[in-house]
């Protein structure tokens, strides 16, 4: 005969045989949910309300979808188990559903403790033998609980019939669970390209076949995962995602289904190259969103879709390693269509874009009802991230993109990069209303995978790590202790064509502490794009590469250019109504009417005299310390001097006779030799510098006081070439706006053939680098190898914390 004892379906003890009431439990186990357990199953009520219950701690809350109930009745449409734990065992047990209040308001969660004061035994009527706890009242207990070892494994829920799965607690778009796999192996598969077929074939041909060729496909766009389970609907796993794939002849959605999704969702990337065999194809959803391509000349077959899923047919499914891809197979790249904050205003409503920027503000994941009491809901949350093109912050209001990982980790000072948002305005309405930018079906979000603060002394280490013509940005915490200004002349430049060379700075006491060989450094340009970031999409084209390509070419380290007309964005060029033929009179005009306000604010506060002066000697000096860099210098266990800056870092003016030169400088190194004749004799040093007069060095000091180093800043400016050099890049940037500021007065002055002479740390550097006095900043640092032994560190922004956590431009 067959053992009547019923199986257990939530336990989670030491002994999980089946016991009878002379078991261990009964007879006095040390598991008091274990004696509960017995108990309420011998009852002849299956139910009972323990004395003096001991509290127990949450270890899991756990949501699926419930079963429809015969009409005319009405239930939840979501029912939860609950994982307690009495430090000896752990039983997962059922949650009576007019409970579920509790966990709807947060007051039952995990973490909590609790007291169980009734509770019931319920059987599954088609299951054989399989019961489970059912919780009846519970009481709350203040305090937390002591650390629980989550379960290991995840066993179907306990009523879940054919549904074998749980749901993510809050929202219905996210993966839960260990049936999503994280990434599926990448297949080492030779591609025979003769037995593949296209996109444009298949939407030429599909409906005269019923077996299709293989396809060979790259990921252009993914949306996130919809959940369509219904408590009436019997299907395991109701799960659907769509992509765009695309090859050589166009782009097409391609719909992954049910059981597929936890096994391959994870996995196809945007990005990520993939064969198909055995698939199907479907007329097309003609009610599917779609996103924006990024290359707006690539056709789209939005006709029919191709149909992925785990039988008639049985798709096969292989992911090519990235490195395996060939050039020949005509793959297109993914592209974006990325913009800068100081563009987003002059587009218009439901304007597709992508942005990338740091993030200044994160607020608290909230949840939105999906239908008017209804049970599902969007989870979303609100932050703020600024690209250093204008004085504002996007203001981005994410939702879940199917990404909890990403979701759940931004933080300020995280890089964050946002595809396929959407321009929300409404100025019929409410014309001063805020522009902001809104999540779409198709958006992903990335942010960096690593520690995002570097400890200077660690600076060393990320050098010697890089590349030839590698670039890294690292952020690193300090102290603005120092700054030197190194100036040229125009004469000794041309005349030279070898360094910029450093003034005399005897007349400064505090510039003999540093070293001889730092008092003549070559010329230099800095990067400010703290818009390049390394993005995480792979190793195709990354967001971060193509929004330095195509969103901001503001700056320019180590190029050579020539401008037909001053660069303005579409967004300026709308504000100013100009023309082709206008723009560049326009332009110049503004930038000389910049000069010489300038100028004359700074010839007016002052006359000539804007020099600060030392207290030692009362004269006129061009670098300024803080007192605590005199007490701590001479002490430090290691000073890091990288401000030298060198040749083929400085734009220089085009020369269309020298260009085979000027092209060898600026790429790469050849891998054959180039013949001594096909070059020219010219020195890289010889081509006029497009920068202003000189630089700075700063002076970071380690916020412990042991570690220092020396980067260099350069102001940018040039009203030859106003594309190249922005002020309003730094504008938010006190005291790297005020040093910008300076170098443009310099400018303007020299080239009117006064105040050659002038030294450059003015009053308002001074007090901005005062202001910042033994405060704690984050320094952002570009760092690029050139080459032999030459590496550039360049200081691009500096952020002033103002609470854990929380950054603000200085």
């Amino acid at each position: 005969m067959q053992d009547p004892t019923p199986e257990r379906g939530g336990s989670a003890c030491p002994a999980e045989e089946r016991r009878g009431a002379a078991g261990p439990a009964a007879s006095g186990g040390a598991s008091w949910l274990q004696r509960v357990f017995e108990e309420v199953r011998g009852s002849s009520q299956l139910s009972v309300a323990p004395a003096e219950p001991p509290a127990v701690t949450v270890v899991a809350v756990e949501r699926y979808l419930a079963e429809a109930p015969p009409p005319p009745a009405a239930a939840p449409q979501y029912w939860y188990d609950v994982t307690l734990a009495d430090g000896a065992c752990q039983e997962r047990c059922y949650l009576a559903p007019r409970l579920n209040g509790l966990v709807q308001r947060a007051h039952l969660r995990a973490g909590a403790r609790l007291r169980l004061t009734r509770c019931s035994y319920l059987y599954d009527e088609k299951r054989l033998n399989y019961g489970f706890l059912c919780l009846e009242e519970l009481e709350r207990v203040g305090g937390a609980g002591s650390p629980v070892e989550p379960p290991r494994r995840r066993p179907p829920p306990l009523r879940g019939g054919v549904k074998k799965h749980y749901l993510p607690l809050w929202n219905n778009e996210d993966p839960y669970g260990d049936m999503w796999v994280a990434d599926k192996p990448q297949a080492q598969v030779d591609v025979d390209v003769s037995k593949l077929t296209s996109l444009g074939q298949l939407e030429m041909t599909w409906r005269s076949r019923v077996h299709f060729h293989p396809l060979l496909v790259r990921v252009l766009h993914k949306s996130r995962l919809r959940y369509y389970g219904k408590p009436d609907k019997k299907l395991d796993m109701p799960y659907q995602a769509y992509f765009e794939v695309a090859d050589g002849s166009g782009m097409m959605s391609m719909v992954l289904w049910n059981s597929l999704c936890p096994e391959w969702y994870n996995s196809m990337k945007v990005g990520t190259v993939l064969l198909l065999e055995q698939y199907a194809i479907k007329t097309s959803y003609p009610f599917k969103t779609q996103p924006t391509p990024g290359d707006s000349q690539m056709k789209r077959f939005a006709t029919i879709e191709i149909s992925l899923n785990v039988r008639d047919p049985p798709t096969k499914i292989s992911i090519i390693p990235e490195e395996t891809v060939k050039p020949e197979w005509g793959l297109p790249e993914v592209k974006y269509r990325f913009i800068t904050r100081s563009e987003l205003d002059g587009l218009p409503n439901n304007h597709s874009c992508d942005v990338i920027g740091l993030v200044t503000f994160v607020g608290r994941a909230e949840r939105a009802r999906k239908r008017e009491h209804g049970e599902d809901f969007w989870l979303y949350r609100w932050a703020h991230a600024i690209d250093g093109t204008s004085d504002q912050p996007f203001i981005l209001e994410l939702f879940a993109t199917s990404q909890p990982d990403v979701f759940e980790h931004i933080h300020p000072m995280t890089y964050l990069v946002c595809t396929q948002m959407r321009v929300v305005r409404d100025l019929t309405e409410n014309p001063s209303s805020t522009t902001y930018l809104t999540t779409s079906n198709e958006s992903q979000i990335f942010i960096t995978v690593e520690s995002v603060l570097k400890a200077i002394g660690e600076t060393g280490k990320e050098i010697e790590d890089l590349h030839y013509r590698e670039h890294k940005r690292i952020a690193v915490q300090g102290i603005i202790s120092a700054i030197r200004y190194i100036s040229c002349s125009d004469a000794a430049e041309e005349a030279s064509g070898v360094e910029l060379v450093q003034k005399d700075t005897a007349q400064c006491p505090e510039s003999s502490a540093m070293s001889n060989e730092d008092c003549v450094h070559k010329g230099k340009n800095t990067s400010l794009q703290n818009k390049k970031v390394k993005s995480f999409l792979g190793p195709h084209c990354t967001p971060g590469e193509q929004h330095q390509h195509q969103a901001l070419p503001s700056k320019k380290r180590g190029s050579a250019s020539v401008i037909p007309y001053p660069y303005f964005t579409r967004s300026a060029r709308r504000k100013f109504g100009l023309d082709e033929f206008q723009h560049e009179e326009f332009v110049q005009d503004k930038i000389r009417q910049a000069v010489s306000d300038s100028l004359q604010d700074c010839t007016d506060r002052e006359g000539m005299s804007d020099r600060p002066e030392t207290e030692e000697t009362g004269r006129t000096c061009d670098s300024w310390q803080s007192d605590l860099w005199a007490q701590v210098k001479d002490k430090l266990m290691k000073y890091l001097h990288h401000s030298t800056i060198f040749p083929e870092s400085i734009p220089r003016k085009f020369d269309y006779v020298h260009k085979d030169l000027l092209m060898q400088q600026y790429n790469l190194h050849a891998a054959v030799h180039q013949p001594k004749e096909t070059r020219a004799d010219k020195n890289i040093n010889e081509f006029k510098s497009a920068s202003g007069l000189g630089y700075y060095e700063v002076t970071v000091l380690g916020i412990n006081h042991d570690v220092a180093i020396d980067v260099a800043f350069l102001p940018l400016f040039c009203p030859e070439d106003p594309h190249l050099f922005q002020l309003e890049d730094i504008q938010n940037d006190t005291l790297l706006s005020c040093m910008s500021c300076i170098s443009a007065c310099q400018q303007a002055a020299t080239n009117n053939g006064r105040l050659r002479d002038m030294f450059p740390l003015s009053n308002e550097i001074i007090k901005a680098a005062m202001d910042l006095d033994g405060k704690h900043v984050v320094c952002i640092l570009d760092i690029c190898h050139l080459g032999d032994d030459k590496v550039e560190v360049f200081l691009s922004k500096i952020y002033k914390t103002v609470e854990p956590g929380v950054l603000d431009p200085v």
